[in-house]
């Protein structure tokens, strides 16, 4: 497994689950993040996100390093970065400094398989199906031809990533470590929903 870096930038936010070989565009208007993108781009290009908690300034233990694929810089000052997802990573001690943004101690152990390439056959035809039934009944829209041609781990976590479920569910899936079992439980918690509203629905009428 290549060397990652022991500590790291991290970008807490909200209601954002970043997974591996996912793409996450991000408008930087802060000057604590601004600097955080500005020291990462000038060294290695690597940062993490992770989802912050709503208590205490605390945040999850697992989120996901990134690397800086896009830069640029806008007249107003903002930056306009694109990350894309290479391993997840647990948290085990925040980084005392001197700078405005965090830095912490992290983990890749538990999550080796991100860098490896999968090739165990992962059957997700049952989840798609299932998808394609919940994004319509949610009114939103994906080219499911598009999702299609992506490879079997990019996309199950670009699913993973934009569907209207909640962030704590969200967060569970980015903790599963094997994808398979990512499948099942995205599945299951899709099919909650679909009863949800059928339930409702029949209820209604």
């Amino acid at each position: 497994m290549k060397n990652y870096p022991s500590i790291i930038p991290v970008f807490p936010l909200s209601g954002v689950i970043y997974f591996p070989k996912t793409n996450l565009p991000l408008n930087i208007f802060e000057q604590r993040y601004l600097n955080l993108v500005n020291d990462a781009y000038n060294k290695d290009k690597l940062m993490g996100m992770v989802q912050s908690k709503r208590e205490n300034n605390s945040v999850y233990k697992v989120g996901c390093l990134g690397k800086i694929s896009d830069y640029q810089q806008s007249k107003d000052g903002r930056i306009l970065i694109n990350l894309t997802g290479i391993t997840r990573f647990e948290i085990l001690d925040e980084k005392r400094n001197d700078k405005l943004y965090r830095e912490f101690k992290v983990n890749y152990n538990n999550f080796k398989d991100d860098i490896i390439e999968n090739r165990k056959i992962i059957n997700s035809s049952n989840l798609i199906e299932k998808a394609k039934i919940f994004f319509k009944k949610s009114g939103l829209l994906l080219n499911w031809k598009e999702l299609e041609k992506l490879d079997q781990t990019q996309k199950i976590h670009t699913l993973a990533m934009i569907s209207p479920v909640t962030n704590e569910e969200k967060q569970k899936l980015l903790e599963t470590v094997s994808l398979d079992e990512k499948v099942r439980i995205l599945e299951n918690i899709i099919s909650f929903y679909l009863y949800e509203v059928n339930f409702k629905t029949l209820t209604i009428q």
